[in-house]
This record gives C-alpha cells, sequence and structure tokens, in this order.
C-alpha cells in the first residue's frame, strides 16, 4: 500500500498538492459566496452599476453553459461537466503534469466545472451577475471566470512548453552539425 501511495504521488511537492487543492475548494467557496449574495441583494432589484455602461451587477438566471450557449441541450454540457469533474482531481494527483502551470490552470477549470454544477444540480440553473457592458457580452459568473482563466492558463502552458521544445530540438541540431 505504502508504495502505490509513492508512485501516486510522485512528481510533485506536498506544496503543490496543497496549492491545487486550495486554489480549487477557495475557486468553489469564493463562486458560492458570490452567487449568493447576488441573490440576497441584487434579485428583484435590477441592475446595480459599479462604472456606469461598463460593469454592472445585474441578477440573471443561465440554464445553459458558461454565457448563456447550449440552452436547448443541457445533457451535452452536464456530460461534459461530469467528466471534468472526474478526470481533472485524476489529473491533478497523478503527478504526471509537466509543469505547475498545468496544475493551476487545471485546478481553475475544477473549481469553476464543480461551483456551477452544484447550482445546475441544486436548482436547475445558475446565477450570473457580472454584466459587462463596455462590449456586447453575456452576464457571467465567478465559475465561468475561472474556466475561461483556468482555459487561458492552459492554452499558455502549452504554448511555453511548445516554444521551450522547438528551442531543444534546434539546439539539438544545431550540437548535431
Amino acid at each position: 500500500m505504502k508504495m502505490k501511495i509513492k508512485l501516486l504521488f510522485r512528481k510533485q511537492s506536498l506544496f503543490h498538492y496543497i496549492l491545487y487543492f486550495l486554489i480549487s475548494a477557495g475557486g468553489i467557496l469564493l463562486d458560492m459566496l458570490s452567487k449568493a449574495l447576488a441573490v440576497k441583494y441584487l434579485k428583484g432589484n435590477g441592475t446595480f452599476p459599479i462604472i456606469r455602461d461598463v460593469l454592472h451587477l445585474t441578477y440573471v438566471t443561465n440554464t445553459g453553459a458558461a454565457f448563456g450557449m447550449l440552452k436547448d441541450a443541457p445533457w451535452v454540457f452536464m456530460t461534459i461537466s461530469y467528466i471534468f469533474m472526474v478526470v481533472l482531481p485524476l489529473v491533478l494527483i497523478s503527478g504526471q503534469l509537466p509543469n505547475k502551470l498545468y496544475g493551476v490552470a487545471l485546478s481553475m477549470v475544477f473549481s469553476g466545472t464543480v461551483g456551477n454544477m452544484i447550482e445546475r444540480i441544486g436548482k436547475g440553473y445558475v446565477v450570473d451577475f457580472i454584466d459587462f457592458r463596455l462590449i456586447d457580452f453575456a452576464v457571467f459568473n465567478i465559475a465561468d471566470s475561472l474556466i475561461c482563466v483556468g482555459a487561458g492558463l492552459l492554452a499558455l502552458a502549452l504554448i511555453i512548453d511548445i516554444v521551450n521544445e522547438s528551442k531543444q530540438l534546434k539546439n539539438e541540431n544545431d550540437s548535431h552539425t
């Protein structure tokens, strides 16, 4: 049993596992708290401008995916969300991530996925309240933001890996000539 545990946690330090857990748990708690505050203070009160015509707080319910997409096909994102909720923690604890940026990114995606899934299961909809009006944009919430920022960080990590691999291949080719 001890050998299996060592193999499971082989490439990351305990600090990184704690960091991934804290990002995940903190994201879920921040999302749930912000949604509860939106229900308490915004529901039925129209919109509250933070910066007029730029950023408002507006209570909206969303039966679709992030930013109101797929309202007519909830089974699609529910299935994807369930898969993410199972796969992402397994990837995080596997210790097989190429660098820590992947872990941070996946922790953010996981927390956003769980935050929205909790509401979808409990209420049948998600509370959205961040109303960015500078451009034509859907009202969204903290979980949506975590998913998008996490996906952006994941893309950044992949780009960094591709650049580093290209440099390494170039250096290897240069040393062979």
